[in-house]
């Protein structure tokens, strides 16, 4: 795997190195043969007299010193990349920096070569020329200087953004890359150079003896194509982002939330896929941290919350209270092991939930060995009575079926109190009334008979026919707490 990765990664690299090779060799001489044609075309070679050979010598020789120099320069800025890319590790803050200013370097390099030149065949055209051949000649290399950088430019963006993308993560996009800044690349290839170009033609001080027209042709169709092409490296570098970007959203939409934005600009549309990743990064946490919530208090608990925000307030509900109660705890804690103790716990109290929760109940609280379980809160539910009835029976016939543990079961129906207590730093959602402490101590008196669950005689009047018929009488027990004695129900089937 990790030879695989390796493997990429000089991959990479390799491509990456053939790219700016192939944009610093490909512009420069497209830009080269345009600025000798444009030159022929105003027979400028023809006036410089016996300096023409002397001038096409020195062209052939800067050419070759300028290959050269400029292969050197760009392979040195790269290196500074490569090295952490092949490392296979995080680019610090200054080396994230540096890789950013790559596609930039990379123009400003072609740019200085193209200027040197300028004034070097300025220079000789003055002496074996006139002066009007000097500003001809650095007019046409400085035009075809402008084009090459602006090329290299966006292209380089374009072959770079793998290595850029790694940088971002490290320094984001606040590099001088724009929007903007590509617009005006763009429009100075398509329009700016070649304009300024035919006005050099036919304005004073009328450059060259020749007819400017093939000339001006020339540049309009170099305009046209080099503008083409920068038209579409432009667009695909804004295109591409924002088509990836709307994916993202239409699968954060959907509903999910591992998706993963990967930024790969310096400019606005970089700090927009930051802020996208940032949107999704949040959602997720946010998902997971109700997760959690949930599973703490319910999801019902989670949506009332979310509904009703921080309130210490609540309402009086009917509700059926259920409590299940495990029996005899103190000697079973003496005789296993806590860690044992736990996971027979644990394994209650996934029964608990899986038929509260089948039922339309809420599992409100853990207490130890104990669990209270709601019906009708924080929703309401149609028909509790029957709901916590068959929730107790099922219950009891799993943990029965299982043999680990020997428990007692309540249930209770009454208004209670239904809301949110505590302080607004620390809340807890909760259900206080006398049908919770009745279901308590039902479920005292349940662990001593023999179907191991009592309910309160208001819960089966309450239930549904079907159910009632499944509960017998098992007489008026006297609760703790209570001065009258209480009717009672146990579940024979």
């Amino acid at each position: 795997m990790a030879r695989r990765h390796v493997s990429q990664r000089i991959g990479t690299v390799l491509r990456t190195s053939l790219g700016f090779a192939a944009i610093g060799f490909g512009t420069s001489l497209c830009s080269a043969g345009l600025v000798l044609l444009l030159l022929s075309l105003q027979g400028l070679p023809d006036d410089l007299g016996p300096g023409r050979q002397v001038i096409l010598l020195c062209a052939l020789a800067y050419v070759s010193f300028a290959f050269v120099v400029g292969t050197v320069w760009a392979g040195y800025l790269q290196r500074r990349t490569v090295v952490w890319f092949l490392a296979g590790r995080r680019p610090t803050l200054q080396e994230a920096t540096r890789a950013l200013r790559i596609p930039v370097e990379l123009a400003l390099v072609s740019g200085t070569l193209w200027a040197a030149g300028a004034v070097l065949f300025g220079v000789l055209a003055a002496v074996f020329g006139t002066w009007i051949n000097a500003v001809g000649v650095v007019l046409t290399i400085v035009l075809g200087g402008l084009s090459t950088a602006g090329l290299t430019y966006l292209a380089a963006e374009r072959v770079a953004r793998p290595l850029l993308s790694m940088s971002l993560d490290v320094a984001g996009p606040r590099g001088p890359t724009s929007v903007l800044t590509r617009l005006v690349v763009v429009w100075g290839l398509s329009s700016g150079v070649p304009l300024v170009g035919v006005l050099f033609l036919i304005l004073p001080p009328h450059i060259g003896d020749e007819d400017p027209t093939p000339s001006a042709v020339l540049l309009s169709t170099a305009g046209l194509l080099f503008g083409a092409l920068a038209t579409a490296l432009f667009a695909r570098a804004v295109a591409a982002p924002l088509q990836r970007m709307r994916g993202v959203l239409d699968d954060i939409r959907a509903g999910r939330r591992d998706v993963t934005v990967r930024i790969d600009d310096a400019g606005e549309i970089g700090m927009l896929q930051s802020s996208v990743r940032d949107l999704a990064t949040g959602l997720r946490e946010q998902e997971r941290l109700r997760d959690l919530f949930g599973r703490h208090v319910g999801d019902d608990v989670v949506r009332h919350a979310l509904e009703h925000g921080v309130s210490l307030s609540g309402d009086v509900r009917e509700v059926c209270a259920l409590f299940v109660d495990v029996a005899d705890s103190t000697t079973l804690a003496s005789e296993l092991t806590p860690d044992e103790v736990a996971r027979r716990l644990n394994r209650l109290f996934e029964v608990v939930v899986a038929a509260t929760n089948s039922h339309g109940g809420l599992v409100n609280k853990f207490q130890g060995d104990a669990a209270l379980c709601v019906f009708g809160a924080p929703t309401r539910h149609a028909d509790p009575a029957t709901s916590a009835l068959r929730t107790a029976r099922q219950i009891r016939d799993a943990v029965c079926e299982r043999g680990e543990l020997d428990l007692g079961i309540g249930v209770a129906t009454g208004q209670v109190f239904a809301g949110q207590l505590g302080s607004r730093s620390r809340l807890e959602y909760t259900v206080i009334g006398d049908a919770v402490n009745e279901a308590a101590r039902l479920t005292e008196h349940a662990k001593n008979v023999p179907g191991r669950v009592l309910a309160s005689g208001p819960t089966l009047e309450g239930a549904a026919a079907s159910e009632r018929a499944r509960w017998a009488p098992h007489g008026d027990v006297h609760l703790r707490g209570r001065r009258t004695p209480t009717a009672t129900f146990t579940a024979t089937r």
